[in-house]
């Protein structure tokens, strides 16, 4: 089985193993980072399990053959197919004509504003400490791009919170500041890989032109605690 097979679980064994809660048997993330959980197998015992971390009050996100068939005792929010892009070269392009630069923690809230407002996908409060990010700022110090880094596990790593503030659109920021991350991510032996809706056929294309290339179709489904 291909690492990237089970995305989620391979992320919370190496690369989130010291931000994962549970056992052997399944683990999430913590909540403060994201929402994303798996189970080892296809157990009975790993599936109560998983269905065991999702929190009282919020969601848990199953990618892969986890999302296929919902724990007992928990109720299906929405579910989706997801294209799982990887891109072991970078199509080449002129160097970005904008100043950017690495994001730090004192950045964190402005991030998540960001996130919250054009939704590229999960960003909880603690999000931005999962990787490198990089953004650019406006003339008044205002975020209005980003991209950045999520899961990771032995030879991979995965770009994430990509999005720009709808002001700031058609200038190009997303795809330069992809192509930052994916650079750094290659020159440390690591292939980039990326999640996108597979009913989202613009944003697929938008990726294919930076060198990814479709490698598997994922379910996803998000669930929570039944009441």
């Amino acid at each position: 089985m291909h690492p990237l097979d089970r995305p989620v679980w391979n992320a919370l064994c190496s690369g989130w193993s010291d931000r994962a809660e549970g056992d052997e048997r399944a683990k999430r993330i913590g909540p403060l980072y994201g929402p994303f959980g798996a189970a080892a197998d296809d157990s009975e015992a790993a599936r109560h399990a998983l269905a065991a971390l999702v929190p009282d009050d919020g969601e848990l996100w199953l990618v892969g053959p986890d999302a296929e068939t919902p724990p007992a005792g928990v109720t299906v929010m929405r579910t989706a197919r997801l294209a799982q892009m990887i891109a072991p070269t970078i199509t080449p392009a002129p160097p970005a004509d904008f100043t950017w630069r690495v994001l730090e923690e004192a950045d964190g809230a402005a991030m998540r504003d960001l996130a919250l407002l054009t939704r590229p996908g999960p960003f909880h409060p603690l999000t931005h400490r999962l990787g490198r990010f990089v953004g650019v700022h406006d003339a008044d110090g205002r975020l209005i791009a980003m991209a950045g880094e999520r899961m990771r596990m032995p030879g991979f790593a995965e770009v994430s919170g990509v999005c720009t503030h709808p002001d700031a659109r058609g200038r190009g920021y997303a795809g330069a500041l992809m192509r930052i991350v994916m650079q750094a991510m290659l020159d440390h032996g690591e292939t980039p890989f990326l999640h996108a809706y597979a009913s989202h056929d613009r944003t697929i294309a938008l990726y294919e032109t930076l060198g990814f290339q479709v490698r598997a179709l994922l379910p996803m489904m998000v669930i929570s605690r039944n009441h």
